[in-house]
């Protein structure tokens, strides 16, 4: 099983960027991001399988970038032009397929707040 890390959460002026990270236990093909509010889905910000396959939330598309460190297992989500509605919880998620069988594996979370 993977034990999934996220840091990097904080607060950060509107207009800014933040470097969120996932640090994993082990390899997993695919690697996302989600982000949740209290009380609200959680809701796909951007995906990575291997260390070039990307793809992004439409709504959010433009300011995102996400990449891998494989040697460390490290998965990263670089935002920009930060605005308040970034604020909420994100959390990281990978996904293996051992014989085919596909399991997901979720990280506890990290917090950004965006302030003016």
């Amino acid at each position: 099983q993977l034990r999934l890390v996220e840091s990097g959460g904080g607060t950060v002026e509107v207009g800014g960027s933040l470097t969120l990270s996932c640090t994993a236990s082990g390899r997993a093909p695919a690697t996302n991001w989600y982000r949740q509010t209290p009380g609200n889905e959680r809701d796909f910000v951007a995906g990575i399988i291997g260390n070039s396959g990307t793809n992004y939330a439409d709504s959010l598309e433009g300011r995102l970038s996400i990449s891998r460190d494989d040697p460390t297992n490290t998965v990263y989500l670089q935002k920009n032009n930060l605005k308040p509605e970034d604020s909420p919880t994100y959390y990281c998620n990978a996904v293996t397929s051992p014989n085919g069988n596909y399991k997901n594996y979720w990280g506890q979370g990290t917090h950004v707040t965006v302030s003016s």
